[in-house]
């Protein structure tokens, strides 16, 4: 998941379906891999797996 990049400039707010606490958490640490977000305590495993589905959307052609 460490290969897995989130766009610096990515709006967590934007995302539907995340849930709040992670929202917050995400736009304070401004996680830049998908690994990284995982291991931030109390984002959850539904919105880690929302993020690598968003970042591999991004890098499919």
């Amino acid at each position: 998941m460490d290969a897995i990049k989130l766009a610096s400039d990515l709006d967590y707010d934007a995302l539907p379906g995340l849930s709040a606490e992670s929202r917050e958490k995400l736009r304070r640490v401004r996680p830049l891999t998908v690994g990284q977000a995982a291991r931030i305590p109390g984002v959850r495993q539904g919105d880690v797996a929302l993020l690598m589905a968003l970042a591999k959307k991004k890098d499919a052609p």
